[in-house]
């Protein structure tokens, strides 16, 4: 069993900055290739990839809609993936979750995703 958990949510307004992390359970980094991502859900939207990065090796996958201005990095001494979020957009306000999956990160493809966190809110005022 995978735990996920996400924190550094919180309320900023239009250009500031958050880092979401989440820690992960010590089962995932092994010499197994797990791909943990980070996925977004506004009301009344669909869930949204955000980002991916690979357990093992230097891999990492952004979104258009936010690159350039988030950026994924882990660190597997922490057991932890973190999402820096700079020039934040009123339109980044969402639920943000940590997913995890054995293997590769499947196009971020949330339906792909067996293990969710319970999310954090980040919101952004303009």
């Amino acid at each position: 069993q995978v735990h996920l958990v996400e924190s550094g949510g919180g309320s900023v307004q239009a250009g500031g900055s958050l880092r979401l992390s989440c820690a992960a359970s010590s089962f995932i980094y092994t010499d197994n290739v797990y791909c943990v991502a980070w996925f977004r859900q506004a009301p009344g939207t669909e869930r949204e990839g955000v980002a991916g990065i690979y357990t093992i090796g230097a891999w990492t996958s952004v979104a258009d809609s936010v690159k350039g201005r988030f950026t994924i990095s882990r660190d597997n001494a922490k057991n932890t993936v973190y999402l820096q979020m700079n020039s934040l957009k009123p339109e980044d306000t969402a639920t943000y979750y940590c997913a995890a999956r054995a293997g590769g990160c499947a196009n971020m493809r949330d339906s792909q995703y067996f293990y969710w966190g319970q999310g954090t809110q980040v919101s952004v005022s303009s």
